[in-house]
């Protein structure tokens, strides 16, 4: 496998992974309620709860796609 070929993985990668981020974002955002009110039935879960948990996921979201997705593609940009 060359360092072209991982390149251009990580770069789909990161590509890949920042739309899933932007399209969970873009969906949350304006039905959050609906998105709470379906968990509420399942989970016992308060609303300040439900936030934290929404605003966790994304901001864990975006910390993996930069460590396992960005950091690589950059280092391989680097060297290559």
């Amino acid at each position: 496998m060359t360092i072209q070929v991982l390149t251009a993985f990580f770069m789909w990668c990161t590509i890949i992974n920042a739309a899933l981020l932007i399209l969970s974002t873009i969906m949350i955002i304006p039905a959050q309620d609906l998105v709470y009110r379906m968990h509420s039935k399942w989970f016992s879960i308060s609303r300040e709860a439900f936030n934290v948990a929404i605003y966790s996921y994304l901001g864990i979201f975006k910390i993996a796609i930069l460590v396992f997705n960005v950091v690589p593609c950059a280092a391989l940009l680097i060297i290559g």
